[in-house]
């Protein structure tokens, strides 16, 4: 399976430290030059201003145009891939995890990360190797750092774009209800600003660490940002309603510290 990974090519500690880790992994990978703010003009950004629930930093935008021309390229080859950000911590296990996953089929997208937020599944999952269960994903909440994407769920997410607009990538996979999604656990991917939450020692710098798109002083916008928030909870809540009547359950997803390494 194809392993990309999401990097600036100034961003020289985070492509060290992926080339580092790809290697004690053995795992074959291919950087993807990010979106820079620089590359993204005056008037895609004014296009996309009110796509969202809020206001979008240049940054997100950024990072959606990213991941975006992966999917396309995924559409392009009609083969699945593994899409990683350059600060995901990788399981010693996602070798097996990717070999076993390979050949699913009737499949969109497999998320491999966990962020400490509570997911919808199901209460049944399938086991995939010795240490590791797919369930099926309902309703994720956050996280783009680690997922594999097959051309179906790619083009979805392009649909989904045509009808709705852009948004933080992860927030846009996890608002795009036609995709068939399943979750691996114990989680086989973490960014490395999770490591604290997780009771894992992070001996990484605060360079690797610090989230490079997101911010927490994120403006809510005007008025009209309010309602379109409104708007996509009573879609979410009637989402959910509708799923938790299929032997499902919200719940943290489990890692196995020792995984990492």
């Amino acid at each position: 399976m194809k392993i990309f990974i999401i990097n600036l090519s100034t961003a020289t500690q985070r492509r060290q430290f992926q080339k580092q880790q790809m290697s004690k992994l053995d795992l074959n990978y291919e950087f993807l030059e990010a979106t820079s703010i620089h590359d993204i003009s005056d008037e895609t950004y004014a296009k996309h201003f009110h796509d969202w629930q809020r206001p979008l930093r240049n940054t997100e935008v950024a990072c959606y145009f990213s991941h975006r021309s992966l999917w396309q390229k995924i559409i392009d080859s009609n083969m699945p891939a593994l899409i990683l950000e350059d600060d995901a911590l990788l399981s010693k296990h996602t070798h097996e995890i990717l070999n076993s996953i390979n050949e699913l089929s009737d499949t969109d997208l497999v998320q491999l990360e966990a962020r400490r937020r509570k997911k919808l599944i199901k209460n049944q999952g399938f086991s995939i190797s010795p240490s590791h269960t797919l369930y099926r994903l309902y309703q994720d909440k956050t996280g783009a750092a680690g997922y594999v994407l097959w051309p179906s769920g790619a083009k979805k997410l392009l649909e989904h774009e045509r009808l709705y607009g852009i948004g933080l990538a992860d927030a846009h996979i996890a608002s795009c209800y036609s995709i068939k999604s399943y979750q691996v656990e114990p989680a086989a991917i973490i960014q490395l600003d999770q490591c604290h939450d997780y009771g894992m020692k992070n001996s990484y710098t605060k360079t690797l660490s610090s989230s490079t798109v997101s911010h927490v002083n994120r403006s809510k916008g005007p008025l009209f940002f309010w309602l379109k928030r409104l708007y996509a909870q009573l879609k979410l809540g009637l989402h959910v309603a509708k799923i938790l009547s299929k032997n499902s359950s919200r719940r943290f997803i489990n890692i196995n510290s020792d995984d990492f390494l």
